[in-house]
């Protein structure tokens, strides 16, 4: 079975949990930014977890089908349509041969998860289906899809449709988005004023947010603890001569606008971290469109580990409902 692009949408790659393990080389994890919604989808349609998606940003694309399947669409709400008639979100639906997919105005959030009964079938590449457009690895020929496209789906198991991921279970930033972090390695490098007013601040998404990371703007200036640069290290106080950066990582250049490092980000650099947005609150950020409110709450370890359970419990509520 294949499914033919008929547009593209705004950006759309193919996605899944994503290749970790090759970090150390330079190789991000990518796979969806919202893993919670990409494995709801899965789940509607009959797939394993970990089943190659399309992601969807802002603009959703257009598909025509060649055989019958089942389609689910989570994550943003991006109203899906069959030739035309309206469908329902986090709610799987047929497509029949021949019929096309295609999606109304973006609603609310930033990115949807489009899954297809049997997944979307291309080349494992170093363990996973997704898609690092900066290094051509993956997906759909190593990048976002165009008109003409045939994705290859595999054989799916018949998936009825009508299942449905209740609404108290569906997770989506609030307004303002919290995002919970725990402060890291360098955070002792702001004054404890500037520290306070960072956690104060409401910061704003900047139009820089993409699979690499998302900016914020709008807080105020950090300031920080006077010393002398290491060598190598420049002499901007943001500046340290080298470090790893992990999934979640903020960075703040110039101590102006913190960066949160996401799915497709390096893994090394010259800037200081103040700390790391918690796992469980990464999928969250995934679904922020520029100019949303955002504010960090700083929490614990065990707070973070408490809400990483809670998260996975949640899914587990999804998967026992379908």
């Amino acid at each position: 079975m294949a499914v033919e692009v008929i547009k593209p949408g705004l950006s759309t790659t193919v996605q899944d949990l994503g290749r970790p393990g090759y970090y150390h080389i330079g190789i991000p994890l990518s796979g969806g930014m919202d893993h919670f919604a990409l494995t709801c989808a899965n789940w509607l349609v009959g797939n394993k977890e970990g089943a190659a998606v399309l992601e969807a940003v802002f603009m959703g694309p257009e598909l025509q089908f060649t055989e019958d399947a089942t389609v689910a669409v989570t994550g943003a709400e991006l109203p899906p349509k069959v030739n035309g008639e309206p469908r329902e979100t986090w709610t799987s639906f047929k497509v029949k041969k021949g019929q096309t997919l295609s999606f109304d105005f973006l609603k609310k959030g930033a990115r949807a998860y489009i899954a297809i009964s049997g997944g979307i079938d291309v080349p494992v590449v170093l363990g996973s289906r997704s898609t690092y457009t900066l290094g051509a690895l993956g997906g759909f020929k190593g990048r976002k899809l165009e008109a003409g496209d045939k994705l290859p789906v595999g054989k799916g198991r018949g998936a009825r449709e009508g299942r449905t991921v209740p609404e108290k279970l569906r997770r989506m930033p609030g307004a303002p988005a919290e995002l919970r972090m725990i402060p890291g390695l360098y955070w002792h490098r702001i004054t404890e004023a500037a520290g306070k007013q960072f956690l104060e601040d409401v910061w704003k998404v900047a139009p820089e947010a993409d699979r690499i990371g998302y900016r914020f703007k709008g807080g105020k200036p950090l300031e920080f603890v006077p010393r002398d640069p290491p060598f190598g290290a420049g002499s901007d106080p943001s500046n340290i001569v080298d470090a790893c950066y992990p999934y979640g990582s903020i960075q703040i250049p110039g101590g102006t606008e913190p960066i949160v490092l996401h799915r497709d980000a390096v893994s090394g650099g010259g800037y200081f971290m103040v700390g790391t947005v918690i796992s469980a609150d990464m999928d969250l950020i995934g679904q922020l469109q520029p100019h949303t409110p955002a504010q960090f709450v700083e929490v614990t370890m065990a707070q973070a580990l408490k809400a990483r359970k809670d998260r996975a419990k949640l899914l587990e509520k999804v998967k026992a409902g379908l």
